[in-house]
This record gives structure tokens, C-alpha cells and sequence, in this order.
């Protein structure tokens, strides 16, 4: 699972301790905790916030500064970020503003990944990890605009976790790489011939034989998993949900056994009865209804009915 947004910034803020010496501590004296928000007010280490421009520590959080502003703040801390010892608390101070600064970057690039199912508080903190590791390399000295550098990162990122963490089954690298490769050459091959390109079109295409295609082909199911009791498109001739196709036991055919047990029983019945029966469950007519009919008291017919009914049973069982 993907740590939470201010682990991740907490992370990013910690200080490098030297693994030779004594584990530094978490805070100093004076100092800002390494994961508070640089802008979050004046607090005991409110000196840090000398270290940043003076339009950024007015600001009570770096995220809602406008884009065009960070692009000009982001340049003024790496500049400053360059000039601090590594490990430091003022290093940890600044590079964690610079995280807090550029997190629009992230969300900016996540919107290349809509289409994916992967949860956006996800694919947030990942590119996270790529705007930290842009931070650390990049060389203001070289004149490049930061954006430039770190939108690839965060992309390589981001791509990086779709192709190690969200196969539904374990696929060699080696096949995760085809799979790409060959997405691709049928997106070229399909504009250059009007139609899906054949498995022979695509191993010329990729210097391929046949068989890798085919095992390429088939390794790109295994990225996501769907249910077993899915179904095809609806008015095709795919199989519907796995449960329609599984037999089940149909209570009809017992009904269809009673009723030829019962068709001698009730056909040795007198007339009568047979007649109660007829009007008491075929034209569902009550008691009352029957006893006019026939001339009988309701009393006489829920015993006639009772009696033949207990005939009935006892017949069946003794079949």
C-alpha cells in the first residue's frame, strides 16, 4: 500500500543520518518538526523560515501558490536547496517547501492516467516519490527549467508502479516490455493499414517471431483480472455470467412426481370430493363459496376437505 501524503512528506523531510555515527535526532531545539508545513505559522523553529523567499514565508501553505509564482519560487530554492549541506535541518526545511510547492506538478500529471482503475490518491503519492528524486538531481547550475526535468520523472515514475505493482498476475519483465512494444506497433500499424495488423504483420514489424507475439499477446491479460461471473457484451454470442451456466436443482420436476402420484389417488375419490378439490384449488373459491354451490354448510366442507386432504397425504406416503 502507498503511504499516506504526509508520511510521504515527512519522509522526504527527514534528515540523511550518517550510518558511521549517532542516529540524529528527529528534532533539534529550535528547529521546525521535519514534517510540519513550512508555512504553517511562526513556531519554535520559526528561523528556518529565513531560509525561504520572502513572498513564500508569508504564505501559510505552499500548495495554493499559483503555478506561474512557484515556477519562480521553485527556482529561488533549488538555488538556495544547492547552497545547504545534505542531511541538514535547513536542507530537509527547504527540500520539503520544494515538495509542498510542486505538488500541482504531480496532480497535473496523474491526469495522463485517468482511464486507469488505480485509486488517484495512489498514483498521487507515487508521483510524489518522482517529484523527491527530481528534486535531488537536479543541477540549477545547467540553466533547465525545473518542470522540464521533473515531469518526465514523475511520468517514469508513475509508469514504473503501473508495470511492477498492478499486474493481477506475476509476468516476467521481459513480457511486461513486450506487451508495451507491441501496444504501440499496433497503434502505428493500425494507421498505416486501416485495420488491426495480423500476429505475421507484427513480428516483421518488431523483428519478432510469431510465437513471441503470441505469447506477448497473451501475457497483456494478465494485467487486470476480471470476475469469473462476468459475462459478454450484451445481444452477443458470448456465454452470460458463470452462475446462469451452472445447473441448479429444479424443484418443477418434483412438483411433476406429486402430480403423477396424485392422479390415481384423487381419480379413486367419490365424486363429491373430487368436486370440493376442483372448486377449492382450481377456481379458488373459498369455503363458503362451495358449501352454496353444493348445498352444504362451510363447517361441512372444511371437514370434508380436511378429510380428503389427510387421504391424500397418507396415499403419497405410502407410495
Amino acid at each position: 500500500m502507498v503511504a499516506p501524503t504526509g508520511e510521504l512528506l515527512v519522509s522526504a523531510a527527514a534528515p540523511t543520518a550518517d550510518p558511521s555515527g549517532p542516529a540524529a535526532p528527529a528534532t533539534a531545539p529550535g528547529a521546525d518538526s521535519p514534517g510540519r508545513t513550512p508555512g504553517a505559522g511562526p513556531g519554535p523553529g520559526s528561523g528556518l523560515r529565513d531560509l525561504l523567499p520572502p513572498e513564500l514565508a508569508a504564505v501559510d501553505d505552499p500548495r495554493e501558490v499559483a503555478p506561474a509564482d512557484a515556477r519562480d519560487l521553485t527556482r529561488q530554492l533549488l538555488r538556495r536547496l544547492a547552497t545547504l549541506e545534505e542531511g541538514t535541518r535547513e536542507y530537509s526545511y527547504v527540500r520539503t517547501t520544494l515538495v509542498e510547492l510542486n505538488l500541482s506538478l504531480v496532480r497535473f500529471a496523474i491526469r495522463r492516467f485517468d482511464a486507469h482503475r488505480e485509486p488517484k490518491e495512489d498514483l498521487l503519492q507515487v508521483g510524489a516519490v518522482g517529484l523527491i528524486k527530481a528534486i535531488d538531481r537536479f543541477d540549477p547550475s545547467l540553466g533547465v527549467e525545473f518542470t522540464t526535468f521533473a515531469m518526465p520523472t514523475v511520468l517514469g515514475e508513475i509508469r514504473r508502479h503501473f508495470r511492477d505493482t498492478t499486474w493481477a498476475v506475476h509476468v516476467p519483465r521481459r513480457l511486461q516490455e513486450l506487451r508495451i512494444a507491441l501496444a504501440r506497433a499496433q497503434e502505428r500499424l493500425a494507421q498505416r493499414l486501416d485495420r488491426a495488423p495480423t500476429v505475421a504483420e507484427l513480428a516483421e514489424h518488431l523483428s519478432l517471431t510469431p510465437d513471441e507475439i503470441v505469447e506477448g499477446l497473451t501475457a497483456a491479460n494478465g494485467h487486470t483480472a476480471g470476475t469469473l461471473d462476468g459475462g459478454g457484451p450484451e445481444g452477443g454470442d458470448a456465454p452470460g455470467p458463470l452462475g446462469e451456466q451452472l445447473g441448479t436443482d429444479d424443484h418443477d420436476f418434483a412438483l411433476v412426481e406429486d402430480l403423477v402420484t396424485l392422479k390415481p389417488l384423487i381419480a379413486a375419490l367419490p365424486e363429491r370430493e373430487r368436486r370440493i378439490l376442483s372448486m377449492r384449488f382450481c377456481e379458488d373459491l373459498t369455503q363458503s363459496q362451495i358449501g352454496a354451490r353444493l348445498g352444504l354448510s362451510q363447517m361441512h366442507v372444511s371437514r370434508l376437505l380436511a378429510r380428503t386432504l389427510g387421504q391424500l397425504r397418507e396415499g403419497l406416503e405410502d407410495v
